[in-house]
């Protein structure tokens, strides 16, 4: 059984076990989170909702709260003299997804 889950304004594939990498949540190391469920499937059956699944929940467990690589980004104004460098490290959380349920 997998899920389509969304945080973040993003959508993930998850199952059970699965570890995903998601936009930074309001939340500590080893906490549970729970997540909207957009679309559910089985072997052979796919269930969506309007605008989520009712019936169906997803549990994950906090492992990680961190930030990516450094990326820089340079701006420059010609004939202004105008010129800057600046970094962006994006954060993130680390999730493992414990349940996915279809009640």
């Amino acid at each position: 059984m997998y899920a389509i889950i969304q945080t973040g304004g993003k959508q993930y594939k998850v199952e059970e076990g699965s570890v995903i990498y998601v936009e930074k949540l309001n939340a500590e190391e080893e906490a549970t989170v729970n997540f909207d469920v957009v679309a559910v499937g089985t072997q052979g059956d796919f269930v969506t909702g309007d605008p989520y699944v009712a019936k169906a929940s997803v549990t994950g467990k906090v492992l990680k709260n961190g930030k990516g690589k450094k990326i820089t980004v340079s701006t420059y104004k010609p004939k202004k003299g105008e010129k800057r460098k600046i970094g962006h490290r994006q954060p993130y959380t680390k999730v493992e997804i414990v349940t996915v349920n279809m009640d």
